[in-house]
């Protein structure tokens, strides 16, 4: 569903200007593992909606997610040659097609929530959050937190900040999106907002851990490039097994959160995909 409605709204490759389309599709459909639109469309269901209902938020997160790793393997930040098993778009386009198409996979993120079949309060709410989850609240500001912290010892508050950020505020309103749009009122936000930021800040754990344990090939990016960086993450601080205890802990706690609604069981199992993901 995600990947029709994709692309459905963005215009084909052949389209003019022909080379930002040919970027923007190219790291689009990747072959990502859609996490995001995917907890999106759960959550719906969780809250017996109709997932068909949050396409335009799904396919905006993913345009909006998609535009931040552009720009993350970008020379000027992490530098990195693969992405999903894919060269880097700024190795395929180069650098100055890549840095718009990150910025026009933005931008059509925000208008297609823009012009979403909602009220005009609901889009207002939900541009007003994602933009927070987004910008220096949220996932730019820990990116440049990340940055500042390269080489550096922070400590565990710190990091939970940075990874709080960078990667847990977007996963957060994947969580909430949904309530908004069906209007299920403060409590449930909150309580999918917990989840969000415990399964959002489990994710970079395990992201950190995998960057220790796994392969270049397994991952479709490079392994071992945030030690090789000096990052900041979760084992060089507190080690992997405390590593894999605190993310297990995270995960726990989310299920906990969504228990009293989560009677399909949906949100419980992409909790724990998130914890024992591999990739």
């Amino acid at each position: 569903m995600i990947n029709v409605y994709l692309d459905h709204v963005l215009p084909q490759a052949d389209s003019h200007p022909v080379p930002i389309y040919r970027a923007m599709r190219y790291s689009l459909f990747a072959g990502g593992k859609r996490i995001r639109p995917a907890l999106v469309l759960m959550t719906a269901e969780t809250l017996a909606g109709d997932p068909e209902e949050l396409r335009a938020v799904a396919a905006a997160v993913e345009m909006i997610h998609t535009y931040s790793l552009i720009h993350d393997d970008l020379p000027s930040m992490d530098n990195d040659d693969f992405r999903r098993g894919n060269p880097t778009n700024h190795r395929v386009f180069g650098e100055a097609v890549a840095i718009l198409a990150g910025d026009a996979l933005l931008t059509a993120g925000l208008k297609l929530l823009s012009d979403a079949a909602y009220s005009a309060e609901i889009r207002c709410t939900l541009i007003s959050q994602l933009t927070r989850a987004i910008g220096t609240e949220g996932m730019i500001g820990g990116q440049v937190l990340d940055i500042l912290s390269e080489s550096k010892v922070i400590d565990r508050v710190e990091l939970e900040m940075l990874h709080g950020m960078k990667t847990a505020s977007l996963i957060a309103f994947c969580a909430v999106a949904p309530a908004i749009v069906l209007q299920q009122g403060k409590d449930i936000e909150s309580a999918l907002g917990q989840y969000g930021e415990a399964i959002g800040l489990a994710f970079q754990i395990v992201d950190d851990i995998l960057d220790v344990e796994g392969t270049t090939q397994s991952l479709g990016k490079t392994a071992g490039k945030d030690s090789k960086a000096h990052k900041a993450t979760y084992p060089s601080l507190i080690g992997l097994p405390e590593s894999k205890s605190l993310a297990a802990d995270l995960i726990q706690s989310a299920i906990l959160s969504i228990a009293p609604f989560d009677q399909r069981g949906y949100l419980t199992s992409f909790a724990k995909y998130i914890l024992e993901r591999k990739q």
